[in-house]
């Protein structure tokens, strides 16, 4: 798994992490992501995936509702986040290879109030790779790396292309895994 902590540390730009990235290893990212959260999960039920962990840190200040900024994420919550941020990136990322710099959201959620099994975690987990490396599968042969972008909100970031559209993606979904280990170990814990 691809080490984000100096981009987080702003000693790095995503730019440079992933400069010698190609899109057979965008493959391999997404495997591997996809595989370490199936293993966190190896061992949850149907009452893990729903049990509501005690997170004082909850803030998500871009919540749909006012009334869910502090609350605390379930086990199938960050699941449905975590792989629709991917999503975006990877649908994002598509149309940067293809040569077009469309502006805009790219972002379907899956409700996390309609998660409420382990097999329905499970599913999604499996449906976002197939989604994610059919994304990459329509990428040209020949990806135009000349379309770049930057992040106002991020611009330590760098220059990037397709490829760290993409990993922007992986990235967020990574800064979530611990989090995804705390729901286990906190539902376990009061099982």
């Amino acid at each position: 798994m691809l080490n984000f902590n100096a981009v987080r540390e702003k000693t790095i730009t995503m730019a440079e992490l992933v400069k010698d990235l190609t899109v057979a290893d965008l493959k391999a990212l997404t495997n591997e992501m996809i595989d370490t959260q199936l293993e966190i999960i190896k061992d949850a039920t149907d009452a893990d995936v729903v049990f509501v962990p005690i997170d004082p840190n909850a803030n998500d200040t871009f919540a749909i509702k006012a009334d869910e900024t502090s609350i605390a994420w379930t086990l199938g919550h960050v699941v449905v986040h975590g792989t629709a941020s991917s999503e975006e990136s990877a649908a994002l990322a598509l149309n940067y290879a293809r040569g077009l710099d469309i502006a805009g959201r790219s972002r379907y959620e899956t409700p996390w109030e309609t998660v409420t099994t382990i097999a329905q975690v499970r599913q999604r987990l499996h449906e976002s790779r197939r989604m994610r490396l059919a994304m990459l599968e329509a990428w040209p042969d020949v990806p135009h790396y000349e379309v770049t972008f930057s992040l106002t909100w991020a611009p330590h970031y760098g220059q990037m292309t397709a490829i760290g559209r993409f990993v922007m993606g992986l990235s967020h979904e990574e800064s979530h895994l611990n989090q995804l280990r705390d729901c286990v170990r906190q539902a376990k814990a009061a099982a």
